[in-house]
């Protein structure tokens, strides 16, 4: 299958070599050329897991938007949520019938992205799937090499508009066998762990992350006191999706810590044990630009903590963490951050908004 991988981070690397591996034809885009360093000239990747290092040729590099989206049956765009509208203005014009983009993870990127793609004079017929988690534990070591430490083992995803939802995961499971079918893609965006594992993480080890020049959230920081905040946030997450007629399975976060028994969370079995044994997030933090912060809290925390309001669910634990990462960066990110007032739709109903998630018609004051 022809895929197009768009942007150099973690997952995009880990995306382009893992896939490549799979048999797929692979291009692989991003915007600064210079970034790729020897990348672009020599198109090799180098992969490490547990079957050693080794070097991954891959199909297409190139800064060139266009060559690298058009005939591209698949879109994996492994970017940060900040970054999804910007890209997709640049896709609009580019972008094809049939074509499905798939964010892993979204925060309602996709809703976001299709709006903005729409607004940009896209006609065609394309579907946009987001996930629970980044199909890979990766890291970057250098410009040329990336880690991998685990592969996600169950990814439940939902596609906008869900009236595509048999073409466009039939494509997605074609490269990713763990996919799993879930509603739609606001009931993926509410299976997104990052709101849920890395606010509790980064807020509550502010003090060492700070002090130490490179401390583990995963291995140092996660202490029986944060995963007790963990359980009570994502008990949270686990009452606005049932609300909004999301069942289960929930896709606890609790799961994420079983190791030899229990219900296999989206990485499998003992999976934060492998997070850590890798020792790639023993890392410094910049607590005010990080993506933890810039994603996971002022777009995807955010996000939940409007739609619980929007739905009438009490959300204390999610509530509270925003107030203080606000305080951190010294900005009001229920303001300022993804919220459902922000996308345009603070005004729909319960039944206006799942329509729109099945079709995927805009009102014009969207």
């Amino acid at each position: 299958m022809e895929i197009a991988v768009l942007g150099g981070s973690n997952g995009a690397y880990a995306a382009a070599t893992d896939l490549t591996e799979k048999g797929h034809q692979v291009r692989l885009w991003r915007r600064d050329t210079e970034a790729f360093g020897p990348v672009l000239s020599n198109r090799v990747i180098k992969i490490k897991d547990v079957r050693g290092v080794r070097e991954i040729s891959i199909s297409c590099v190139s800064g060139d938007l266009e060559t690298v989206v058009t005939g591209a049956q698949l879109i994996v765009i492994p970017l940060p949520a900040f970054a999804q509208e910007s890209v997709a203005k640049q896709l609009a014009p580019y972008l094809q019938n049939d074509q499905v983009i798939f964010l892993p993870p979204g925060s309602f990127g996709s809703y976001i992205m299709y709006k903005t793609i729409r607004n940009h004079g896209c006609e065609a017929n394309i579907s946009i799937a987001e996930t629970g988690t980044l199909p890979y534990l990766a890291r970057k070591h250098d410009i040329d090499t990336v880690s991998i430490s685990g592969r996600a083992t169950r990814l439940p995803t939902g596609v906008l508009p869900a009236d595509n939802s048999l073409h466009a995961l039939a494509i997605l499971q074609a490269a990713y066998p763990s996919i799993e079918p879930i509603q739609d893609a606001l009931d993926g965006a509410l299976m997104n762990a990052g709101p849920i594992i890395h606010p509790p993480l980064i807020l509550m080890n502010a003090g060492p992350i700070q002090h130490f020049e490179r401390w583990d959230i995963h291995n140092e920081g996660t202490q029986p006191w944060i995963r007790s905040v963990h359980d009570a946030l994502d008990a949270e997450r686990i009452a606005l999706r049932e609300a909004l007629g999301y069942f289960a399975p929930h896709y606890p976060l609790a799961d994420h810590y079983n190791t030899s028994e229990g219900e296999e969370w989206m990485y499998g079995l003992a999976a934060h044990e492998k997070l850590v044994d890798s020792a790639d997030w023993h890392e410094p933090l910049d607590l005010i630009t990080h993506r933890y912060m810039r994603e996971d809290i002022a777009c995807g925390l955010a996000f939940l903590v409007s739609l619980a309001e929007w739905a009438g669910i009490k959300v204390p634990v999610a509530s509270g963490l925003l107030a203080i990462a606000s305080s951190i960066v010294r900005e009001d990110l229920r303001l300022t951050g993804r919220t459902i007032e922000n996308c345009g739709l603070a005004n729909f109903s319960i039944t206006d908004l799942k329509q729109l998630l099945k079709s995927g018609e805009l009102r014009k004051k969207v």
